[in-house]
C-alpha cells in the first residue's frame, strides 16, 4: 500500500529512497517535510521518494485514485492502515482495478508524545496544511509534465474522515494563499466529507471551505445527528469558545449558501448500528461486517461521477 505522511521518521529526516521507514510516534507535531512511502506489511515500511511514488501511481492498473485523510486520535497501526486496507478490499470486491486507496497520514496524539489532546490535534491538523500543500504542487507538476503522447488520465478523489476534513480544508487554504494566482484548480472528481469535524458553515462562500467546492466536481457530505464522537468534539470546542454545530452532525447549515455541487447525505438511520456506540466511523461495513449503505453510495459516486440523491432540488438524500 502506497502512502504519504508528514509524521517524522526515526533517524534522519532527510529523504532516502529505499530505506526502512519507521514512524516516530512520540513526535506528534507535524513535520515540514513529506515522506512518500510504501507499506509492505504491518509495521514494515520503506521510503520511495516522490518521483517513485508518482511512477507507481501512474503504472497502477487502477483507473481512479482515492486519497484517504484519517481523523483524530488515529495511529498508523492499528487504525489507519487496516481501515485503508478494508476500503481497498471492498473497492476490489465491487470492481477490481477501479480504485487505488492511498492514505494521507498526519500526526495525531498517541497519549505518549508532546501533543496530547483533541485541541492539540486540531493544531496538528492546521500545521499539516503547509506540508500537504506541497503534495498538491507535486501532483500539479506531475500532471503538467506528463508527455503529450502519454497523459495521465487517472481521476483523483478525496475521502476525508472526521478531523481529516480540517486537514483538507486548511491544506487548500494554504495552497491557495501561497502557491496559486487565481484560485484553486478543478483537481478532484469527487470529494467525500465523512462525519466532518468542522463547523457546518465551512462550505459557505465567505469561509475557507469554499475552496473544497471549487476544487471538486462533486462534494458529498455524509452526516448523522447522533454521532457521539462529534458531540464530544462540540463540547471540546465550546470549552475553547467555538460555538457552532459540526458539519458531520447536520450537513451544511444552509444549502442555499453553498455551491450547487454540494450534496447532503443523511446517515442517521444506521450510523450507531454500523459503529457502536459512537456512530462515527460508519462508512465501511454494517453490524454484520457486510459492505454498508454508505460505502455502496460512495462507490457509485466515485464510479459514475454522479451523486445519487432523492431530493434533487435541495440536493439531499436519506440513506
Amino acid at each position: 500500500m502506497l502512502f504519504i505522511t508528514n509524521r517524522e521518521p526515526k533517524g534522519s529526516i532527510l529523504t532516502k529512497s529505499g530505506r526502512d521507514f519507521k514512524f516516530d510516534l512520540e513526535k506528534n507535531s507535524p513535520s515540514n517535510s513529506i515522506y512518500c512511502c510504501e507499506r509492505l506489511k504491518k509495521n514494515k515500511y520503506i521510503e520511495l521518494g516522490s518521483d517513485a511514488l508518482m511512477s507507481k501511481l501512474r503504472e497502477s492498473k487502477a483507473r481512479q485514485l482515492l486519497f484517504f485523510i484519517h481523523g483524530f486520535s488515529n495511529l498508523p497501526e492499528p487504525d489507519i492502515f487496516p481501515r485503508a486496507a478494508k476500503l481497498q478490499k471492498y473497492f476490489d470486491a465491487k470492481e477490481p482495478d477501479l480504485i487505488l486507496v492511498v492514505p494521507i497520514i498526519w500526526p495525531c496524539d498517541n497519549d505518549l508524545g508532546i501533543i496530547k489532546d483533541y485541541w492539540d490535534d486540531q493544531k496538528s491538523a492546521d500545521g499539516s496544511a503547509f506540508s500537504f500543500a506541497r503534495v498538491l504542487q507535486f501532483f500539479m507538476a506531475w500532471r503538467d509534465e506528463a508527455p503529450e503522447d502519454s497523459p495521465c488520465l487517472k481521476r483523483i478523489n478525496i475521502l476525508a474522515h472526521s478531523m481529516g476534513n480540517r486537514v483538507f480544508r486548511e491544506t487548500l487554504s494554504v495552497w491557495n494563499k501561497y502557491d496559486l494566482a487565481n484560485g484553486v484548480p478543478l483537481l478532484f472528481r469527487n470529494t467525500i466529507l465523512m462525519a466532518a469535524d468542522i463547523v457546518n458553515e465551512s462550505l459557505e462562500e465567505e469561509e475557507d471551505g469554499r475552496l473544497i467546492s471549487q476544487a471538486s466536481r462533486n462534494v458529498s457530505v455524509y452526516y448523522a445527528s447522533d454521532d457521539l464522537a462529534l458531540r464530544s468534539s462540540k463540547i471540546s470546542n465550546l470549552k475553547n469558545k467555538v460555538a457552532s454545530r459540526r458539519l458531520g452532525h447536520t450537513g451544511p447549515e444552509d444549502s442555499r449558501k453553498v455551491q450547487s455541487n454540494v450534496y447532503s447525505i443523511d446517515c442517521d438511520n444506521f450510523n450507531n448500528r454500523y459503529d457502536s456506540p459512537k456512530g462515527h466511523s460508519y462508512f465501511l461495513s454494517d453490524e454484520n461486517n457486510n459492505i454498508g449503505a454508505v460505502f455502496e453510495h460512495m462507490f457509485n459516486t466515485i464510479k459514475t461521477g454522479r451523486v445519487s440523491v432523492d431530493d434533487e432540488v435541495n440536493r439531499k438524500h436519506i440513506l
